[in-house]
């Protein structure tokens, strides 16, 4: 399901529910046109997928793909293919950046783009497809909704680094150091044409990497889970299903890396966490990514670190709320047997506790953030109007949760 999204509701703003409305499952339409070619070996057959007479260029991040084989993978299978290749972009793409690979697309007649790494490559590509043939003055305008999205080149993908579920969605984050933004947009046109998976890519990733990863994935399940109650019970038990398998298998991944079957599920998990298929007829709160986003921007913290650090203390804030589904969440995913209040605790303890067994840490001070920074954090997500499944967080409540990290 695919709502066009301003700040945490659908376009058109939030009207306030009668109780038996608030429980419906609510109106969607979902469409995914995205190919996935999933497995080992999958690299091979970039070939058959990149279309007749295309013009790619090659995007990719700082080199890792060289060290690990996947950049002569690509290579192999794109013989008799014209292209060329981009490099450099950086964790949480810069737009300084993203700008050159749209020049140099634009002087070489570039119309397609494939995209070989992590959630940043690809994301970098899709503002890239957007950027390429925008005819106006400032392709920020894109990034800023100012400018309507009317054309895209078609973006393929080679993924290395299961998280952030842009291989199979239309959404896409980019940052500019000079404004100190992090923004996302989304776009149908967006969504790839295809997306190979071949999990024996990721058997080299850093611990660091992977605990990111995992903690993405995590709260791309629980920000459209963790609302209030709605009658959808298949939903529910899909996002459930996630969960439980990311408690099982992310200590197996930090233990035996090269374990296939474990980085195939966690590959797996990463996908269907975001594509649009849990939240069909549900409701969203992205409140921990929102503000997340600024902590990157402004301390150059991980995505996955700055999720992990902030998730709890939304929880403890807007327990009340939550009540429900805490006690759901608690109960069916950890286990958690005992009173309401007390199960609904536990569920909140019982998840910065698996943030912290993978490495995780879960309050600001350990990076180093000081109270007095809360103003300057809060202020920068005025522009994006109020927060949460029921629009109540604000700027008070954003500096409130900021203090709750370090509960």
């Amino acid at each position: 399901m695919y709502e066009e999204m301003v700040g945490d509701r659908p376009a058109g703003g939030f009207s306030h529910p009668t109780d038996q409305e608030e429980k419906q499952m609510k109106n969607f339409t979902f469409h995914n046109p995205v190919k996935l070619v999933f497995g080992k070996g999958t690299i091979a057959e970039l070939g058959n997928l990149v279309p007749k007479g295309a013009r790619v260029l090659m995007t990719y991040g700082g080199g890792t793909i060289k060290k690990i084989g996947v950049y002569d993978q690509v290579k192999a299978a794109l013989a008799g293919v014209d292209w060329m290749e981009f490099g450099g972009i950086e964790p949480n793409p810069q737009y300084d950046t993203l700008m050159r690979g749209v020049e140099l697309a634009r002087k070489n007649n570039r119309d397609f783009l494939l995209a070989v790494g992590g959630g940043s490559v690809l994301d970098g590509a899709k503002f890239m497809a957007a950027a390429i043939p925008f005819k106006g003055p400032n392709a920020w305008d894109i990034m800023e909704g100012k400018a309507p999205i009317e054309i895209a080149l078609p973006v393929g993908c080679v993924l290395t680094l299961p998280a952030t579920g842009s291989e199979m969605n239309r959404y896409a984050v980019v940052s500019r150091h000079d404004t100190g933004q992090k923004t996302v947009i989304n776009h149908e046109k967006l969504l790839p044409v295809f997306s190979i998976l071949d999990p024996q890519t990721t058997y080299s990733l850093p611990p660091r990497q992977v605990s990111n990863g995992i903690v993405d994935t995590w709260m791309h399940v629980v920000e459209q889970y963790l609302t209030y109650p709605l009658d959808t019970p298949l939903q529910d038990r899909q996002a459930e299903a996630i969960l439980q398998t990311l408690l099982e298998e992310a200590p197996k991944v930090l233990k035996n890396p090269h374990d296939y079957n474990v980085r195939a599920n966690l590959m797996w998990c990463a996908t269907m966490a975001f594509n649009g298929l849990l939240n069909c007829g549900g409701i969203s709160d992205w409140t921990s990514h929102r503000v997340g986003h600024e902590l990157t921007a402004l301390y150059g913290i991980d995505h996955g670190q700055s999720l992990a650090v902030l998730f709890p203390a939304v929880l403890r804030h807007q327990k009340a709320d939550k009540m429900d589904k805490l006690i759901q969440y608690g109960r069916r995913v950890f286990g958690i047997q005992g009173t309401p209040e007390k199960t609904a605790e536990l569920a909140i303890e019982k998840t910065a506790e698996f943030f912290r067994s993978i490495g995780m840490k879960t309050k600001l001070s350990e990076y180093g953030i000081p109270p007095a920074d809360y103003p300057k954090i809060a202020d920068k997500l005025q522009l994006r109007g109020k927060l949460g499944e029921r629009q109540n967080i604000g700027v008070k409540e954003v500096m409130e949760i900021l203090a709750l990290t370090e509960a």
